[in-house]
């Protein structure tokens, strides 16, 4: 299993008392992911979000993913989506994007694509639209689409129902002998099958307990042995997110997370992503979910819903997403926990955890070991 670090932008209550909350949300957060490729992470997944309030301020995570083609040496840069819907982004620009990418990092980026998080972001791309159903639509015409623009000398056009293009050159194409490997955003049980049968790997972003996850891993591991793979190859990966607090003893982890704003982070992942199935006692925004205390935080512990202790027990919490068949685990790291405690978690899960899990220190890409990159 490898490991990764996901990143949003997000500013939480600190807007309230910080005039300057969202500009150190987003340098910090630059700060975490050149620490992670220090630190023997594999990937740092960006977000693109739009219009979510104190949730995710990454909107142009282009622009934010070519600075860390530069910052950062080996560790590999996904987007965490880029949404190739036309009404959002043409996707031709979507595609120039990963190309250009893929060249400025070396042949480091990974083109995760998906639909939005739910309907206060997307439907303002789709005035008079009711229906999330209908971006589903898009994106399905949409995805077979883009290797054929990196890989046709001259792309051969397309006339679709929510976009066209007449025969044109997409330049630059990307670096090496075929494309970077290709994710999608899953919310939905059912949206893993789906990601399978096209050869995509899946970017988990809404993740419940482990036990819960087995079977939905399950069915994404059948459904890809039978892929048509809509790119140059099949991406079999499944990457599932979670909070994770490591800190030098239990008690301190513990501390850390009851100070640091998580059921204000869950309110609002739940307030946004309307889309994503609604565990029993979230309540509805602008209702809470109450404070974290100690006893809540070890309960959330003990039910495998977050990674959180001493470098030993958070060893011990990754290999129970290893047994459940998880490729890769990518961790969150919210504004709410300071940026010292925040270094120091990337700093000791690299030191302790990682080596004892992630055996490929080279971090090939998926083209690469499949023979199809030079």
């Amino acid at each position: 299993m490898e490991f990764g670090i996901f990143v949003q932008g997000y500013v939480g209550k600190r807007a309230e008392t910080d005039p300057e909350a969202e500009h150190k949300a987003l340098m910090e957060e630059t700060e975490y992911v050149i620490q992670a490729d220090k630190s023997g992470f594999k990937y740092a997944w960006a977000s693109e979000h739009h219009f979510l309030e104190e949730y995710s301020h990454l909107s142009a995570n282009d622009v934010y993913l070519g600075y860390l083609a530069h910052a950062t040496e080996r560790i590999h840069l996904g987007s965490g989506i880029f949404n190739p819907l036309a009404q959002v982004n043409h996707p031709v620009k979507v595609a120039e994007k990963v190309a250009m990418l893929d060249h400025l990092s070396g042949g480091r980026f990974e083109f995760g694509s998906g639909r939005g998080a739910g309907s206060h972001e997307i439907l303002g791309f789709f005035p008079g639209i009711t229906d999330m159903n209908h971006t589903k639509e898009i994106w399905e015409e949409t995805i077979a689409e883009f290797p054929k623009m990196w890989l046709q000398e001259e792309y051969e056009g397309f006339q679709g129902k929510h976009w066209s293009l007449p025969p044109r050159k997409i330049l630059p194409k990307p670096y090496g002998k075929s494309h970077p490997a290709m994710w999608y955003a899953a919310g939905s049980p059912a949206s893993y099958a789906m990601a399978g049968r096209k050869g995509l790997g899946v970017l988990g972003f809404s993740v419940q307990k482990v036990s819960d996850m087995e079977w939905v891993v399950e069915s994404y591991k059948n459904a890809i042995k039978e892929a048509k793979a809509v790119g140059d190859f099949v991406n079999d990966n499944v990457m599932v997110t979670s909070t994770a607090i490591c800190a030098e003893t239990h008690d301190k982890a513990v501390e850390i997370a009851v100070g640091g704003g998580l059921n204000y982070l869950q309110s609002l992942l739940f307030r946004y992503h309307d889309t994503f199935p609604r565990p029993e006692g979230i309540p509805e925004w602008p209702e809470l979910l109450p404070e974290y205390s100690a006893e809540i935080i070890e309960l959330l512990i003990a039910e495998e819903l977050m990674i959180c202790g001493d470098p030993s027990e958070v060893l011990a919490q990754c290999r129970r997403w290893e047994q459940a068949g998880a490729d890769q685990l990518s961790f969150g790291l919210p504004i709410g926990i300071s940026y010292e405690d925040t270094m120091n978690s990337i700093k000791l899960i690299g030191e302790h955890v990682i080596p004892e899990i992630d055996t490929d220190p080279v971090h090939r890409t998926t083209r690469f070991r499949q023979g199809a990159g030079e």
